[in-house]
């Protein structure tokens, strides 16, 4: 066992991992030209809390992580070896050159334009065969590739068939949804394509908007989620809390999800409801 790794951190073959994306602590940094606040610093603290990885999205105008920033965090990850490190991005675009030169546990492809306010989509089929040599080469490399994708329980064997390893699940709908009459219906999507991807032999990541009070009722609901990626929600929440208690609450929030029993009521909208607003999905 690593010294360095706080004794919150939990084994990540037993149950969801938190990785914290840092690319919002990078955005405020870059309105000042004082270091401030540090990125490094960030991931850090983080990691000592009981974060389970890092992730990062560096686009191509570097207007938040920058190349400097992943040369930096992977620098600082071989002292936490039992955290991974996450690079996100368009395959097409810049991602490729970070993940030679890194070689980090994962990279998470991302079909974003370069100038795309927030990831907003999965990919569309067709782009899939396009995919699929890059896939190949990351995996080559000895990266695990997930490609970030809609609920879409038809696209699971597709997406098998290029070779990745994992999906990850869009899950700004069900985030958009969460507490309204439609919860249910958005968790039985993500449900039937959690289903789909494991009989494809796929692992589930899942990210996009999630947060304290719809956290816990999507991991109870969407079967196989390994990794969790949670990045504008947590670090605004830090700015409140701080780094450590922020990483605590959002890791008491997946331990909920499993000390929970899995019930219809979990999942469904009034339950959703109850939980707004309130760290956990509202459980005591």
């Amino acid at each position: 066992m690593n010294p360095l790794v706080a004794p919150e951190a939990h084994d990540r073959h037993s149950r969801c991992a938190l990785s914290v994306n840092v690319n919002k602590v990078a955005l405020l940094r870059n309105t000042r030209h004082l270091g401030i606040p540090s990125v490094t610093r960030a991931a850090m603290l983080c990691v000592e809390a009981g974060a389970q990885g890092i992730t990062v999205h560096p686009r191509p105008d570097a207007r938040h992580i920058r190349a400097d920033d992943v040369r930096e965090l992977a620098a600082l990850l071989k002292q936490w070896p039992h955290a991974e490190f996450n690079i996100e991005g368009n395959p097409f675009d810049n991602l490729m050159d970070f993940v030679r030169e890194h070689r980090p546990q994962q990279a998470t492809f991302v079909p974003d334009a370069p100038g795309q306010f927030t990831s907003d989509h999965g990919f569309a089929l067709d782009e899939l065969p396009r995919v699929a040599p890059l896939v190949r080469e990351a995996r080559a490399l000895g990266v695990r590739v997930s490609l970030f994708m809609d609920p879409d329980p038809g696209a699971m064997a597709q997406v098998a068939a290029t070779g990745a390893d994992r999906i990850e699940l869009y899950t700004e709908p069900y985030a958009a949804a969460h507490g309204t009459p439609g919860q249910g219906a958005q968790l039985a999507r993500y449900a039937a394509a959690a289903h789909a991807a494991l009989a494809a032999g796929l692992g589930i990541n899942a990210g996009h908007d999630l947060n304290r009070a719809n956290l816990t009722d999507f991991l109870r609901a969407v079967p196989g989620v390994q990794e969790v990626s949670i990045g504008h929600a947590l670090i605004a929440d830090a700015l409140e809390l701080g780094y450590t208690e922020a990483v605590r609450d959002y890791q008491r929030c997946i331990q909920r999800a499993y000390l929970a029993p899995k019930t219809p009521a979990a999942s469904s909208p009034q339950g959703g409801a109850s939980a707004l607003g309130r760290p956990g999905g509202g459980q005591p």
